[in-house]
């Protein structure tokens, strides 16, 4: 099962939290709804925090793709932050972690 809480941080700014596993289902779909969601009400920057996130795979990976264009097509950022071990080789494997720039923690990726 995924939690995902969200804080705005500074106007424009959002840190999603994301407790869990990011799997193949409907428990991880929700990620791509909050983010247009957010978009709709002017966030910009999109901090995801994995440091509660305990499983990765393929179809989890899938949303922030789709989140990382639909981001980008709106004139926004996104950021990772709290990735490590397996779930930051998952990133780091399909050669995303080139793509997203991952960052220590939320405060680090705020100010980038």
């Amino acid at each position: 099962m995924l939690e995902i809480t969200h804080k705005q941080i500074a106007p424009g700014t959002e840190v999603i939290h994301l407790a869990g596993k990011i799997m193949m289902g409907p428990s991880s779909e929700p990620i791509v709804t909050l983010v247009e969601e957010l978009l709709q009400q002017g966030t910009r920057i999109f901090i995801f925090d994995f440091s509660a996130v305990t499983s990765l795979d393929s179809t989890g990976i899938g949303h922030f793709i789709v989140s990382y264009n639909r981001i980008g097509a709106a004139g926004g950022q996104m950021r990772m932050t709290g990735a490590t071990g397996h779930i930051f080789d998952s990133f780091h494997i399909s050669q995303l972690d080139t793509v997203f720039p991952f960052f220590e923690d939320a405060e680090a990726a705020a100010k980038a």
